[in-house]
């Protein structure tokens, strides 16, 4: 007889490990960790969503289970503010926040968590159709008050009145009391002052020039002798001041001379509508300020509003300087006859 051979037992894998289960008909079943959803990954998507209509699919994927990964708070969040369109709460994060009843950080961390670098560029993507629209801006502000001419003159008028004073009174409801009060201490603090702005913004730059200078003298409307900006901002120095204003679509020249004003040790502030504005990102303070409405421009009724603002709150943190200047300047005017009663 050939000798006898033991047996060695192998141990079989748990079924939940083994490749295939056998079903009661024979037939080869998935194993049990097939049918285990998969988990969503806790990271952004390597670019967030530039469109309103990105951030929709985004929110639909999420919901289903795709990257990031959000809370239902979160998403709950998510979801409402894209509810919102088409209205100045979307012009600041304090707006928005009180929109959708929701914290300024709760908005800022979703932000992140869908791949933005802040609020800003969230807010970019949330504007992304009027933005997309810069190229035909005046032609569309012009449609509009072709649009309403059928309508009485008297019914017109009050109907761009009331959206000036809508801006305005957004412009108090969104203020940001600390960036208006750093905005004053540069001001005051800074040794020259200039200040740009083209277009329809020149005149509000050479109001916003004539009243800073009843307070002090050394303020300058940038280019306003026409020797070029490149040679006004040469001109000046580290620590001094250059105050820039504009609003979508923005003009390329003065955010350009924001950039160089910041490069060349000059502190900036930003007059202007929006968190992703040019602008923004070259200021040490920015204010914001709305200027929705049916003009055949860009309105800016509500930025002389705020310039006025701004002079007289520099006027109040200087105040025995602004009386002297005051007082010598009503005796120019005397002297030189320049008031008559």
């Amino acid at each position: 007889m050939p000798p006898t051979i033991p047996m060695t037992r192998i141990p079989l894998p748990p079924a939940c490990c083994a490749l295939h289960q056998q079903g009661s008909n024979g037939e080869s079943m998935p194993k049990e960790t097939d049918r285990r959803p998969l988990k969503a990954r806790n990271s952004p998507p390597e670019a967030p969503p530039a469109t309103i209509e990105d951030l929709r699919a985004l929110l639909i994927d999420i919901t289903q289970g795709a990257q990031p990964r959000l809370g239902p708070k979160a998403r709950a969040a998510f979801g409402r503010i894209l509810d919102v369109q088409n209205s100045t709460d979307l012009l600041s994060i304090t707006t928005l926040s009180e929109r959708i009843d929701t914290n300024p950080s709760t908005i800022t961390r979703l932000a992140k968590a869908l791949g933005y670098s802040g609020f800003g560029d969230f807010q970019k993507a949330l504007l992304s159709t009027r933005l997309r629209q810069r190229g035909s801006f005046y032609l569309n502000q012009a449609q509009s008050v072709i649009s309403s001419a059928d309508q009485p003159v008297a019914q017109r008028a009050a109907s761009l009145c009331r959206e000036n004073q809508a801006n305005i009174d957004q412009f108090i409801d969104s203020f940001d009391a600390t960036a208006f009060e750093t905005a004053v201490r540069l001001i005051s603090e800074a040794p020259r002052v200039t200040i740009y702005g083209i277009r329809q913004f020149h005149s509000l730059a050479a109001f916003l020039t004539y009243g800073l200078r009843l307070i002090r003298s050394d303020v300058t409307l940038l280019n306003g002798n026409g020797l070029g900006v490149a040679e006004e901002i040469g001109a000046m120095s580290a620590g001094d001041l250059c105050i820039v204003a504009s609003v979508a679509p923005y003009s390329t020249q003065v955010a350009d001379a924001a950039r160089i004003a910041h490069e060349q040790g000059l502190n900036v502030i930003a007059l202007t509508d929006l968190a992703s504005s040019p602008l923004v990102s070259h200021a040490a303070a920015s204010i914001f300020v709305p200027h929705q409405s049916s003009f055949i421009s860009n309105s800016i009724t509500s930025y002389f509003a705020a310039a006025e603002c701004i002079i007289n709150a520099v006027a109040a943190a200087n105040s025995e300087q602004t009386e002297k200047a005051l007082i010598t300047r009503q005796d120019l005017f005397k002297r030189l006859s320049i008031e008559s009663r």
